[in-house]
């Protein structure tokens, strides 16, 4: 542990020392610039400006096989949380945003107390508790919409809603093994938005470059009344058991919390408090709002033999109600931009037309463009999630085009979450038969 930490303070996570101080303080600076002029319009949070409170807890399921290094995932435990679900920009629900989900995690203390990380080893691990964590030993864990492999899991991504989004902190932690990501994938949506049900995600750690492993579970409901929380977090001084922030993020970071929730002035607070324009009576949409019918199945198959069904473009009049026939299958299907051609209804009365792949995860998720004019065209996001000798086939859709976005939501939702019921069972049906072999 030891020659782990020296080999850490020698290269500051990776970045050469003479290198990191200078372009991790100067980034800071100019965050921290950035924030404060942000907040002269929106005094009191400049970015993530709305959000949603959601309260539930985290299962930990503790690390098997190689250990994360992170005293907190690798011992299993339920830690109760609170959260914030907000879209960093504030931008209209029609418009794709960073998706953010802020949590606050009181771990248990008897599934941690092995804890052998010494808090201050990182010189400024300062926070409510003697291990870095906040109040009554509570850790803030904030998580942002970003791709998932490399090197998507460390840029943020903007998403139109919650269920073709995937979560990493984007910032390793420090623990005894070296640096740590943690991350979050949906398993289960609730119907129209998350404040209507419970939402369920896989908790996943990895090394920066290294495959993501399940470690847990977290489920989240809205809070009761009010809709937002007014708690701060902050991961740099309330951090999990064995967990410890590097300098380098320090100096990116430090500055732009304390400018973000530094009290306004006065007369810029009230400016900011004053009553909406009368005549002005419109409420903000639901932060998350899940705008596609989500249906979720879990297959008694392995996701590596789904994958080989969706893969293969000739089969899909096999699985996906509507399609009659195949017509034509790009070579490059299922990349990015590849289209098959098909024909939708029943014979003689065949309407031609196609779906394009506007983008994939191989063996994760497909996302696609279906066309079927004149009835118009579909969002469709397709999503595996691998639990060994079972997988969670998720499809999420909806009009995006024509006439048959014109459809009342509430009329179109049902027949599509009943259409594609039907399609997960042939999907699992193929897939265990041994289709695309």
């Amino acid at each position: 542990m030891t020659q782990q930490l020296l080999r850490d303070q020698t290269a500051d996570g990776g970045m050469p020392r003479e290198v990191a101080p200078a372009v991790t303080d100067t980034a800071g600076r100019a965050f921290a610039a950035l924030f404060r002029l942000l907040k002269v319009a929106r005094p009191d949070r400049p970015i993530h400006p709305k959000g949603r409170g959601l309260a539930g807890k985290v299962t930990r399921t503790g690390t098997s096989g190689e250990p994360s290094g992170l005293d907190w995932l690798d011992a299993p435990g339920i830690d109760p949380v609170v959260a914030r679900f907000s879209r960093s920009a504030g931008l209209p629900q029609t418009l794709p945003d960073v998706l953010g989900l802020a949590l606050r995690v009181t771990p248990s203390r008897n599934s941690v107390s092995g804890t052998t990380l010494d808090a201050g080893a990182d010189g400024g691990a300062a926070g409510g508790g003697s291990d870095g964590s906040g109040p009554d030993g509570a850790a803030d864990i904030l998580f942002a919409s970003t791709g998932w492999q490399l090197p998507g899991r460390f840029l943020l991504q903007p998403r139109l809603d919650v269920s073709s989004a995937t979560f990493t902190t984007l910032m390793p932690y420090r623990g005894r093994k070296g640096p740590v990501l943690l991350g979050l994938r949906s398993l289960s949506l609730p119907a129209g938005s998350i404040t209507d049900g419970e939402w369920v995600l896989g908790l996943y750690w990895a090394k920066p470059a290294g495959p993501w492993r399940q470690c847990g579970e977290l489920r989240l409901r809205a809070s009761p009344e009010p809709a937002d929380t007014p708690l701060r977090f902050n991961p740099l001084e309330n951090q999990p058991p064995g967990a410890q922030a590097y300098d380098w993020t320090r100096r990116l970071r430090e500055r732009s919390y304390q400018a973000a929730q530094q009290t306004p002035p006065p007369a810029v607070a009230h400016s900011a408090a004053a009553p909406p324009p009368k005549g002005n009576h419109s409420s903000p949409a639901t932060p998350g709002r899940n705008t596609m019918s989500t249906v979720s199945q879990l297959f008694n198959t392995p996701a590596a033999d789904v994958w080989r069904v969706i893969a293969d473009g000739w089969l899909y009049s096999g699985w996906v109600v509507g399609a009659s026939r195949i017509r034509a299958v790009d070579d490059t299907w299922p990349q990015a931009g590849a289209r098959l051609h098909h024909s939708v209804g029943a014979w003689p009365l065949l309407i031609n037309d196609s779906t394009r792949v506007t983008a994939v995860e191989p063996g994760k998720s497909l996302e696609l463009v279906a066309r079927g004019w004149p009835m118009g065209e579909a969002r469709i996001v397709i999503t595996l999630q691998d639990q060994g000798s079972q997988c969670l086939v998720t499809i999420a859709e909806d009009a995006i085009r024509g006439p048959g976005k014109k459809v009342p939501k509430v009329m179109r939702d049902p027949m599509i979450t009943v259409r594609n019921r039907e399609t997960l069972k042939r999907l699992e049906l193929m897939a265990a038969g041994g289709a695309g072999r």
